[in-house]
């Protein structure tokens, strides 16, 4: 069985929103007491567009830091008729 450690499943603590006073308010408002320890958000499944769209984009060649130019092309040359398929 897999061990997870805190760091893998938890945020740091986080503070809560401190009471405020408007100026021309009659009283403090808002605020909690304390800080709370928040878990990570689950992966969620893609959907079958969000895989299809992935798998052409990877076809293609486009990944993170591509020339604009470069994804241009690759767009209207590659991504647009394998998605029309």
């Amino acid at each position: 069985m897999p061990v997870i450690t805190l760091s893998q499943a938890f945020t740091s603590p986080k503070r809560r929103p401190k009471a405020y006073k408007a100026r021309d308010a009659a009283y403090v408002v808002g605020g909690n007491r304390g800080f709370y320890i928040a878990s990570l958000p689950r992966a969620y499944p893609r959907t079958s567009q969000q895989t299809k769209v992935a798998k052409v984009a990877a076809e293609c060649g486009i990944k993170k830091g591509i020339k604009k130019a470069d994804l241009q092309m690759k767009m209207v040359d590659c991504v647009g008729p394998k998605m029309r398929k």
